[in-house]
């Protein structure tokens, strides 16, 4: 009968199947190792390090290592960089997370509706999607911050207004594919409503490639918002690596640590969820699973 058709004619994985796969995948453990370094940084900041990220507490250019108690040196204004790293983890992170979020809901609303309804619906958001996305994303994110006052709500703004068409277009093209499906047939014959079906059948399966471009993007974010703080129009009250990237480039001739530091911990972020996402991507994909 249709009422004992089951709203799971899902083809993700298995939770002990992916966990196998993904563990099979060295670069993609190596990824996640990364990214949990950098998520200790960002909560234990308060722990590892005496000082404040905006603290004056030795003499500017301090090299690394050439006082106990300043692993990384200091600063062009004597400012602790091993403190500014850790409580830099927290911005650059918290900017990425936050504006992917806001990306994934936007896109994914507007992606589901126009796939599912097709028609003029259909048209006019992904006219919508097109606009965007045939504006540089770079300049649009520097004139959304330049137009507001540079904090971190703009910031984050910016990059989810760039950002979101990507998985708009994704989602409408899954929901394009599985629309037609028999489970979802089944449920329109059951009396189901559009949102009910949108929600809990077609979404679910749109799942695993949204939460792969999703971690890719959160790299992509923290790219943007280091580009921005190198331009100054990044908050400058809030400690990132980009900010710290933007404050020591007067110095890179002579104290090119103060660049290099923060420009690792950004290389090995971004490199990190790049790698996680790769395995999260042969994780979840179900033609992947006898590999």
């Amino acid at each position: 009968m249709l009422a004992s058709i089951p709203a799971s004619n899902s083809v993700e994985p298995t939770r002990s199947g992916f966990w196998r796969r993904f563990a099979r995948n060295r670069a993609a453990v190596i990824g996640l190792v990364l990214v949990l370094i950098v998520v200790a940084m960002a909560l234990l900041a308060p722990y590892l390090s005496a000082n404040g990220p905006w603290d004056m507490v030795q003499r500017p250019y301090l090299w690394p290592g050439d006082a106990p108690g300043f692993l990384l040196g200091t600063d062009t204004l004597g400012r602790d960089l091993f403190s500014g790293l850790l409580y830099g983890a927290r911005v650059s992170l918290l900017i990425g997370l936050v504006a992917t979020a806001t990306a994934v809901l936007i896109g994914t609303a507007v992606g589901a509706v126009a796939g599912y309804f097709g028609g003029w619906t259909d048209t006019i958001l992904m006219r919508l999607t097109e606009i965007i996305q045939t504006m540089p994303p770079m300049i649009l994110a520097i004139v959304i911050v330049a137009v507001f006052t540079p904090t971190v709500t703009t910031v984050m703004l910016a990059i989810a207004t760039i950002s979101w068409p990507a998985i708009a277009r994704l989602v409408r093209g899954e929901t394009l594919r599985l629309r037609n499906t028999e489970f979802v047939q089944s449920c329109l014959a059951l009396g189901m409503n559009d949102g009910r079906i949108i929600l809990t059948q077609i979404l679910p399966n749109c799942l695993a490639p949204v939460v792969v471009t999703a971690s890719v993007m959160v790299s992509s974010a923290i790219l943007i918002e280091a580009g921005l703080a190198f331009l100054g129009l990044s908050d400058p009250d809030m400690m990132s690596w980009g900010l710290m990237i933007a404050t020591g480039r007067e110095a890179l001739r002579t104290a090119w640590y103060i660049v290099t530091i923060p420009g690792l911990a950004i290389l090995f972020t971004v490199l990190g969820l790049n790698l996680l996402g790769d395995g999260l991507n042969d994780a979840l994909n179900p033609r992947l699973k006898e590999r």
